[in-house]
């Protein structure tokens, strides 16, 4: 038994092995063509960043400067209806945030929940707006975050926030309080 395995495991190898390992020229035929292409296709390692957040064409240099802004101002005081940069409410910190990259996105998490695009929970992505409700809006939007990191297995995340108590801050979305505001998520771009 362990005479077959060896043979069919050193069969397979030598089939699959490409003919300049064994000192044989190419000769150019189809099946080289194919096997040069699949190579230059596993060289593509595109695939590994299919769930990076969409950009502007200059390769996630958009999103990556709002996250630089908005982690600028971790720590800053939280004041009701501050749009910043000493002081900031919430949509007061995201608004200032995007403005920061030129996007204007709202002025109050409701404006900015009704503003941008729609999306799943199960398609965020890493900048993408997160909303709650607070006690002051009952069951509409009265919180905004941006999303710094996404689980897509378990469709948890973790977003950056103007906080009431803490100010800036990040918290996660399975935090007791977060899980049972979620209202939803949009796209700015």
């Amino acid at each position: 038994m362990k005479k077959i395995l060896a043979y069919t495991l050193l069969t397979l190898f030598v089939c699959t092995c490409p003919s300049t390992l064994w000192g044989q020229k190419s000769k150019g035929n189809k099946k080289n063509a194919t096997i040069a292409a699949a190579e230059q296709e596993i060289d593509n390692f595109d695939f590994l960043y299919a769930d990076e957040p969409p950009t502007d064409g200059n390769d996630g240099s958009v999103v990556n400067q709002i996250m630089d802004e908005a982690f600028s101002h971790l720590g800053t005081r939280y004041r009701y209806g501050s749009k910043g940069p000493a002081t900031f409410d919430c949509s007061g910190f995201t608004s200032y945030v995007f403005r920061q990259s030129d996007y204007a996105i709202g002025n109050s998490s409701r404006d900015q929940y009704a503003h941008n695009t729609p999306v799943k929970r199960s398609d965020m992505q890493r900048g993408d707006l997160v909303f709650f409700t607070s006690p002051r809006s009952g069951k509409g939007v009265g919180h905004v975050g941006i999303i710094v990191d996404v689980d897509p297995q378990t469709q948890t995340f973790t977003f950056i926030h103007a906080s009431t108590n803490e100010g800036v801050k990040v918290s996660h979305s399975t935090d007791g309080y977060y899980t049972r505001r979620f209202v939803g998520i949009r796209r700015v771009f």
